[in-house]
C-alpha cells in the first residue's frame, strides 16, 4: 500500500493502516529524522485504544503503553542504541516475539534482532510538505 497524506490527515491514515487484512504485530518505521515516524506511531496507538499520552521513548529506548482492554503496545525509538548487543542485553528479542504490538523507530540499528516476520513502514517527506508511506505487510 502507498498513500500520499498531510499531517493532518494522519488519524485516517493510521486507522486505514490497521485495517489491513493479517497486519503483523511487529512494525519497523523507517524514515529521515523529523518525517513523522512517531507521530504516525502515536496516531496507531491512539486507535488501537491507548487513552493515555504517548511520546517517543528516545531516551529510555521503549515505552510501554496499554490499551483499555488490557492489550500491550510496545514503542522502540533505537536512535541512540550503540550495539546490538545492548540491544539483546536488555532483552529486545522478548518484547520482538511477545505476540504484542511493537512499533519500531530505526530499526537499522539492530538489522540481526528484527523477526523475519514484521511489517515495514517507509515515509518520505514530499516538497510539498505531504508524506508518502508504503507499507509492506
Amino acid at each position: 500500500m502507498t498513500k500520499i497524506y498531510s499531517l493532518e490527515e494522519i488519524d485516517i491514515v493510521a486507522q486505514e493502516i490497521l485495517n489491513i487484512s493479517e497486519l503483523k504485530k511487529v512494525i519497523t518505521f523507517n524514515a529521515e529524522m523529523g518525517a513523522g515516524k512517531t507521530t504516525l506511531i502515536k496516531a496507531l496507538v491512539k486507535h488501537l485504544g491507548v487513552k493515555d499520552n504517548s511520546s517517543s521513548p528516545t531516551f529510555s529506548l521503549v515505552n510501554e503503553y496499554e490499551t483499555e482492554n488490557g492489550e500491550v503496545i510496545y514503542h522502540f525509538d533505537l536512535y541512540r542504541l550503540n550495539s546490538e548487543i545492548e540491544a539483546y542485553d536488555m532483552g529486545i528479542d522478548e518484547y520482538f516475539y511477545s505476540g504484542n504490538w511493537c512499533f519500531i523507530e530505526w530499526p537499522n540499528k539492530t538489522p540481526n534482532l528484527i523477526p523475519i516476520d514484521h511489517a515495514s513502514i517507509s515515509i518520505k517527506v514530499l516538497e510539498n510538505g505531504k508524506r508518502e508511506l508504503t507499507i509492506n505487510n
